[in-house]
């Protein structure tokens, strides 16, 4: 691991290397060196990201852009550390992809946003990372082929259901039924995006609370990190992960479905801090639309979950044999939720624009 880590222009020479978080994507370590400098070293998973030099350099391209603009550079965004060799990676004999930044001290985050507070200032976090964005004109790679693509996960929904691979399907009438009565009203926004009538931006694409960076001093947010799914895409999908995440009343494979449900304070706290920092560079078709994409991401979510359960869980790690199932139905009961408080919510967004 010190040899991986001293493939890398560090400021002195490895003398640690220790894991940091679960790794259930990206193998993380914190590298410190003999002059006390700390980074953070990562095996990217290539199987995940096929074109981890696109990925690399989607991330190198954002994160300077952000740079021109911050009053500390080296703290509101993260800072890639090049390779001996001058890339933005380095290629071990394996062929596994490793990459470094620095670590940014004096820094603290949190697991999930439990209280109102918190989600105002995840909205925060996301909303400051798309503004900072919204003049970045540069294309960016797809490191992840069709994400929120509902075109496209229907494609790869039908030919699930022609395989019937794990033999599930012909059990699953009321929950492919679900599925197929809101397709048409899925794809009709999706179509919105592909016809350039909603624009697509810089998006994050992993919204949780863990991904915003808080200074241990102020409390203030910092910085979004963790940006290996940047991509382009409709500023709403970022919105709509994160409410799916943050404004549900218990976890996503909650068996009790009594349980789950839509928490418009969760939901207000979210908008508001959002929209404090991205909404003056919406447009009228995302704004008529922000409403909408927590019930969009909702059933991409529903519909990657059973597609799973079907093919016979190849995707989604489980706990147990029907854990996809659960997750399925329970994220079902989440966007029945959100269909039933729709006007609220849009009346909840009219009221902070």
């Amino acid at each position: 691991m010190k040899r991986i880590a001293e493939k890398f222009r560090l400021d002195g020479g490895a003398v640690s290397v220790k894991p940091l978080g679960e790794g259930f994507i990206n193998d993380t370590f914190v590298v410190v060196t003999d002059k006390g400098t700390r980074y953070i070293l990562q095996r990217k998973n290539h199987n995940v990201f096929p074109d981890v030099p696109a990925m690399m350099k989607n991330i190198e391209a954002v994160t300077s852009h952000i740079k021109s603009k911050a009053k500390d550079p080296d703290r509101e965004t993260l800072t890639v550390v090049l390779a001996l060799d001058g890339k933005l990676y380095h290629k071990d004999e394996q062929g596994g992809f490793w990459a470094v930044c620095t670590f940014i001290e004096g820094t603290k985050t949190f697991d999930k946003a439990e209280t109102p507070e918190l989600a105002r200032q995840g909205g925060i976090g996301i909303g400051r990372f798309q503004a900072l964005l919204s003049d970045f004109h540069t294309p960016l790679a797809e490191t992840i082929k069709g994400f929120h693509n509902i075109r496209w996960r229907f494609t790869q929904w039908d030919e699930a259901l022609k395989r019937n691979a794990a033999g599930r399907a012909d059990g699953l009438k009321e929950e492919i039924d679900f599925v197929e009565s809101r397709r048409a009203e899925m794809l009709d926004f999706w179509k919105k995006v592909e016809d350039g009538i909603i624009p697509t931006r810089v998006t994050h694409n992993d919204t949780k609370l863990s991904n915003i960076l808080f200074d241990s001093k102020t409390g203030n947010v910092l910085c979004a990190i963790d940006l290996d799914t940047v991509m382009s895409s409709t500023a709403l999908n970022d919105v709509g992960d994160a409410i799916r995440s943050y404004a549900n009343r218990t976890a996503e494979d909650d068996p009790d479905f009594s349980k789950v449900g839509l928490d418009l304070d969760m939901y207000r706290a979210y908008m508001e801090g959002y929209l404090s920092e991205m909404g003056p560079n919406l447009c009228a078709s995302e704004k008529e639309y922000l409403a909408f994409a927590p019930l969009y991401i909702t059933y991409e979510q529903v519909l990657r979950f059973l597609m799973d359960y079907i093919d016979g869980d190849t995707y989604y790690k489980i706990k147990y044999p029907d854990h996809n199932l659960v997750r399925t139905r329970s994220q079902i009961a989440l966007l029945k939720s959100m269909e039933e408080n729709y006007d609220r919510m849009k009346e909840t967004v009219a009221s902070l624009l």
